[in-house]
């Protein structure tokens, strides 16, 4: 069995944005060999998501007003207690939560075994810094 792990970086201007990083997972599936295993790709960060749904702009458009009239963004330590650490950014640890840590995917010969439109997404909901991903190929 073989095991191959690469990070990706980004540092994201906005406070929240959606990256498909689908082309950089296929080129680190590539670059492993592995033909039939799977592909782990998560957040190394706590205000961060990867998940996986389709790359189309009004869906992502919904996600961020979701997410926001979910958890608003409000640094004041009045809504969150989390922000009474002096830390401003709450609402990006509650929009991880529901975006998800991880994704998982199975390898199929070679190839990232996707269903209809699916893609993998970095979520940024603290942007500002720099944040990897860790992306880890497992198999034969």
């Amino acid at each position: 069995m073989k095991s191959y792990t690469e990070h990706l970086t980004f540092h994201i201007p906005a406070r929240m944005d959606f990256i498909n990083i689908t082309p950089q997972v296929e080129e680190i599936l590539k670059k492993s060999g592995v033909r039939e295993g799977l592909v782990l790709c998560n957040a190394m960060h706590i205000t961060a998501s990867v998940f996986i749904n389709d790359d189309e702009p009004g869906l992502h458009h919904d996600y961020k007003k979701w997410l926001e009239e979910l958890a608003p963004f409000d640094p004041s330590p009045e809504r969150y207690h989390h922000n009474r650490t002096g830390e401003d950014n709450a609402d990006a640890h509650h929009k991880r939560q529901i975006m998800g840590r991880e994704v998982v995917v199975a390898v199929t010969d070679g190839q990232l075994d996707f269903g209809p439109w699916e893609q993998i997404f970095y979520g940024e909901f603290d942007g500002g810094r720099p944040k990897r991903v860790l992306v880890k190929v497992i198999g034969a």
